[in-house]
């Protein structure tokens, strides 16, 4: 017996299965940007799925709602205030209506998206950030302080901005001597790892300017190499062998000698794109322009890298958008949802866990990453750091109301002693991206959010059958409401501190 259960390894997530919406719940006449560059080119959040679509005179991209499907009209509004092909388009991790662009034009741009989406054309941005001396083509938001965006650029140089200000906070323009390929921030937001052209995977701490660690030649190949952080600070990298083989890897930070793993899988060219699912430890890596998508799940114990399947498709991905936690069906058991983008199509495509309950599967559903920012930029440039805040997905999640239709308003800091606060144009580069809270409103957010929540919930209890099936899920809310609480008790009393420091005259 106990060689067979060393066999068949124990796993929630072994038989998940991989499954293309039907033709009719596509976007069809979706004219896909043929650009070159090795990006996802698609986005998704809860809200809307931005996708870089071909667009004469510039650049563009196509913004629509989540829930829209069948054909798209030719002259649906686009999203296009560069003057070059934009290359990456990221969502916002603490506000869905607000997307920042990357282009070939060596500017970052930052959108805010009207609720429902675009009636007419898009050409002001929020805010235009300029600092790159060649194309742009990686964004990357930091998971848990509020306007924190990372670009990388053709340049070999990294810029730190935060949108709020317009402000360049950090440029790291000297850890790279060719073209990097990927950067992605740990789950606190302390550090980020990247990949260049030169083979090295590095780790950087981006506010001291400092390389923490590197792997000189983490793959042998000459194709180009992604990697991610996982939530307990290992790396997992994709790449190419000295033979073109497909590669990936599992790094241990505090070793970087030998990989924990390293894994081949096929000859194909197509770079590995790596999506990775905190909630599930789950890694998916489509291949751009091939069939495949293949998933893994990672554990503490070796081999620490399972394979569970296999997605295959008769026609190949020219990029794909992976849609965030808070936007999937927990009715349906579905864990991730892809958009893949065909040449002239997005398709979606769940991956979804078989279960026969209709109830919430809280096994499956871990608390995941909400809207609301656990640090402000000021307290990260400051030293801080932070995991992001965890919201409950029992009964399908809910944006907090203080963020529901709020048209917000960039900051700006408090005048020096004697002088009137104003907002200045410098310092305030339009009146419409990421404001921060107020201690007021995240309060009423919670106050408010509170009471829906539980009429929500007492309705699931009314009709659930069975008392421990109702025991269970009052204790699994009270834990997750338990949970919210103690967070927003910990931001009240850092915005406390704050405005004490404020009023001191210390900052």
């Amino acid at each position: 017996m106990s060689f067979r259960r060393g066999i068949v390894r124990q796993s929630k997530f072994r038989h998940v299965f991989a499954q293309a919406w039907k033709p009719e719940n596509c976007l069809d006449d979706v004219r896909v940007t043929r650009v070159t560059w090795e990006g996802p080119l698609c986005d998704a959040n809860p809200k809307f799925i931005a996708v870089i679509v071909e667009a004469g005179g510039g650049g563009a991209f196509l913004v629509l709602p989540l829930s829209k499907s069948g054909r798209v009209d030719q002259n649906t509004p686009l999203v296009c205030g560069h003057t070059a092909p934009v290359l990456d388009v990221q969502w916002c991790p603490h506000d869905d209506s607000i997307i920042a662009s990357a282009s070939e034009d060596t500017t970052v741009k930052v959108w805010q998206i009207p609720d429902g989406g675009l009636t007419s054309p898009m050409t002001e941005a929020a805010v235009t950030l300029e600092g790159h001396s060649k194309r742009v083509g990686i964004l990357a938001w930091h998971p848990s302080t509020l306007n924190i965006l990372l670009s990388a650029g053709c340049d070999n140089v990294i810029c730190l901005w935060d949108v709020g200000t317009g402000e360049q906070l950090y440029r790291l323009d000297d850890m790279h001597p060719d073209l990097i390929y990927s950067v992605c921030w740990n789950r606190e937001g302390s550090a980020i790892c990247t990949t260049c052209k030169d083979k090295a995977l590095r780790v950087i701490d981006p506010r001291r300017g400092t390389v923490l660690q590197v792997r000189e030649k983490a793959h042998d190949g000459t194709r180009p190499m992604r990697a991610v952080f996982l939530s307990d600070g290992k790396i997992l990298t994709t790449g190419f062998s000295r033979m073109s083989e497909r590669q990936l890897a599992l790094w241990d930070t505090d070793d970087f000698s030998e990989p924990m793993v390293m894994q081949e899988m096929d000859s194909s060219n197509g770079v590995l794109l790596p999506f990775y699912d905190p909630d599930t430890n789950m890694v998916y890596l489509c291949g751009k322009g091939d069939c495949t998508i293949r998933y893994f799940e990672v554990t503490e114990e070796p081999p620490h890298v399972h394979f569970l399947s296999l997605y295959s498709s008769k026609e190949p991905q020219r990029g794909a958008g992976f849609l965030s936690k808070r936007g999937v069906d927990v009715n349906k058991c579905e864990i991730a949802r892809f958009y893949k983008l065909h040449e002239r199509k997005v398709e979606p495509i769940s991956m979804t866990v078989p279960r026969k309950s209709d109830l919430f599967q809280g096994d499956l559903y871990p608390d995941t990453a909400g809207l609301e920012p656990a640090l402000l930029a000021e307290d990260w440039v400051a030293g801080q750091d932070a995991p992001p805040l965890l919201v409950s997905l029992s009964g399908g999640y809910e944006a907090p109301p203080s963020r529901q239709g709020v048209a917000v308003r960039a900051r700006h800091r408090p005048s020096s002693a004697g002088e009137p606060e104003e907002s200045s144009p410098a310092q305030t580069p339009v009146d419409t991206v990421l404001s921060a809270a107020s201690p007021d409103t995240e309060a009423g957010g919670v106050c408010a959010a509170a009471p829906a929540l539980a009429g929500e919930d007492t309705q699931e209890r009314e009709g659930a059958g069975g008392e421990e099936e109702q025991l269970c899920e009052i204790l699994l809310e009270l834990k997750a409401l338990r949970a919210l609480v103690l967070s927003q008790g910990q931001r009240i009393e850092q915005l406390e501190q704050q405005l004490a420091r404020f009023e001191e005259g210390e900052v």
